[in-house]
């Protein structure tokens, strides 16, 4: 016992050192002797959690010499995330160093070897490595907008299902963590995961067909992007959106009706839905004649204003070509069914249709 209590002891030094200058002198063999250390403590920590005698005794032995305030017992069991934080914040790590310790933090020794391969364990590992290395060291550089953070727990996601799209078992019996996984999350922080996650999809399969793109840049079967490459990863997530009406209409208010109309054009499963929910909308509102404009019925059951609809419908006809038509076609279906007025604020649908293809004159003109 002696000698575990020697060892201990030295816990304060190794976290003294990993946030000093000497790791410049770290080589990956170096990195995984200190990382074997810290789970060596953390499983002490592990083996004496429940013998109150020798948890005191490791207590006093980490607490002697030490300024305040000292390292205590419950230390031993985070000492691998102790020791990962404080050679990250470390800018004298050594980039091979630094790399070896990212691979160590996104795939930890056993990880996959376990009783439960595909448990959330390994996925809240992942997640907390990228809030980590979301504190980027130089100003971030987001491409398109996405903030680092965002994007990085997107791929995190993707990078989960690829793994279960090679494994052999039935979908249905993989897929069980993803719902769960999901709903942990604050629901616009979920939506915004999934979202970005579909778009990198999206936009990852456009540019591997590129090279069969039209003259304006779309490609024939753009809006069938779930239909070859990673159609089997995004499919789990178009299901998770689609499966309560709630969901997907708590969806489409949250987010912007540009980031829509791009996710409708990529994946044909939302284009429909999403203008059947507009179309739901759009119904609920009355127009006013003493205001001249379109007005919410009901607040319970109107979700968005006349601007509000308009602009989702114009982001929809700036999509593609094929986007572009089912939208112009489904308002002149609506309007048909309104009686095919062509004067103003008879049918909302007329009304949005005369503005769009008004708009859209205009765009082509300039």
């Amino acid at each position: 016992m002696e000698a575990v209590l020697e060892q201990v002891e030295q816990l304060p030094a190794l976290l003294a050192v990993s946030r000093s200058a000497l790791v410049r002198d770290w080589d990956s063999l170096t990195l995984d002797r200190a990382l074997e250390w810290a789970r060596y403590f953390q499983h002490l920590h592990d083996r004496f959690r429940t013998r109150p005698r020798l948890r005191e005794a490791l207590g006093r032995r980490l607490r002697r010499g030490q300024p305040s305030p000292p390292l205590g017992f419950p230390h031993l069991g985070r000492c691998p995330q102790l020791l990962g934080l404080a050679l990250l914040e470390n800018r004298a790590l050594p980039p091979a160093a630094c790399r070896r310790l990212l691979h160590s933090l996104l795939q930890p020794p056993g990880a996959e070897a376990g009783a439960e391969p595909r448990s959330l364990a390994l996925l809240a590992r992942r997640k907390a490595a990228a809030r980590l290395l979301a504190l980027p060291r130089g100003p971030p550089r987001p491409p398109q907008g996405m903030e680092p953070q965002l994007r990085a727990e997107a791929q995190l996601l993707l990078s989960r299902l690829r793994e279960e799209g090679q494994e052999a078992e039935p979908a249905a019996g993989r897929l069980r963590w993803l719902p769960g996984a999901l709903e942990q999350l604050p629901q616009p922080r979920a939506f915004e995961v999934v979202a970005a996650a579909l778009l990198l999809l999206g936009q990852g399969s456009g540019a591997e067909r590129a090279g069969g793109a039209g003259q304006d840049g779309s490609s024939p079967d753009r809006n069938q992007a779930t239909g070859t490459g990673d159609g089997h990863i995004a499919g789990p997530l178009l299901s998770w959106l689609l499966g309560k009406p709630e969901r997907f209409s708590a969806f489409c208010l949250f987010l912007p009706g540009s980031l829509l109309a791009s996710l409708a054009g990529h994946y044909s499963q939302l284009s429909k839905p999403y203008l059947d929910l507009l179309t739901g909308w759009g119904s609920h509102l009355l127009y006013d004649p003493l205001q001249g404009r379109w007005v919410k019925s009901c607040l319970d059951e109107a979700e968005l204003s006349w601007e509000e609809l308009r602009e989702r419908f114009s982001c929809l006809c700036r999509g593609s070509v094929l986007l572009k038509g089912q939208t112009q076609a489904t308002l002149k279906r609506l309007k048909a069914q309104d009686g095919d007025f062509k004067v103003c604020g008879l049918s909302v649908w007329t009304d949005l249709l005369m503005e769009l293809e008004e708009y859209l004159r205009k765009e082509a003109e300039h």
